[in-house]
């Protein structure tokens, strides 16, 4: 009976520690709102990169994403891929709603880094804010991924059991500081 415990113990760390690792990236808090899940593939031009994040919202009280800034781009803004096509996302697609979550992936939502000021390359990281219309401003650390990279899955990692930390408006994280807070 006790290997029998022992084992189930054993199995829910594992269970636990698999939910703070992987394709994460962290998450920084301002007012209701989580940032998880950021990163940007090496872009291929010189001239444009891809964006992608999920913003949670613990709070009572909807809230919606106004514009995004970023020293390595002129302009940073917000798209949606719809068939073949992009286009510029509008008001509806930037709320982020009460106790849900805005998705930004690929495919779909996603932040368009235009006359790029320098190309990022793997391993570096992108230093963006975030501006809402009721939460102070949100800065995050990006990490550069491969060009080729794909997360195991934004709608898993958004909700694993992943390490957070408050953070203030004005303060910015990183990934590799939070792989020791597991």
């Amino acid at each position: 009976m006790r290997l029998v415990t022992g084992a189930a113990v054993a199995m829910a760390a594992v269970l636990t520690l698999a939910g703070c690792g992987g394709e994460d990236t962290g998450g920084s808090r301002g007012g209701g709102l989580k940032v998880r899940s950021a990163y940007m593939p090496q872009p291929v031009t010189a001239a444009m990169a891809a964006g992608y994040l999920v913003i949670e919202n613990d709070s009572d009280a909807a809230d919606t994403l106004r514009s995004v800034t970023s020293d390595i781009a002129q302009d940073v803004t917000l798209h949606k891929t719809s068939g073949q096509a992009m286009e510029s996302a509008g008001s509806d697609d930037r709320a982020i709603p009460a106790h849900g979550r805005l998705v930004l992936e690929s495919g779909g939502m996603h932040l368009m880094f235009e006359k790029l000021k320098r190309k990022p390359k793997e391993g570096e990281t992108v230093s963006v804010e975030l501006h809402f219309a009721k939460t102070d401003p949100i800065k995050v650390e990006m990490p550069v991924k491969s060009a080729t990279y794909q997360p195991a899955s934004t709608a898993s990692s958004a909700s694993s059991a992943s390490s957070s930390f408050s953070a203030s408006s004005s303060s910015s994280f990183s990934s590799s500081s939070l792989s020791s807070h597991h």
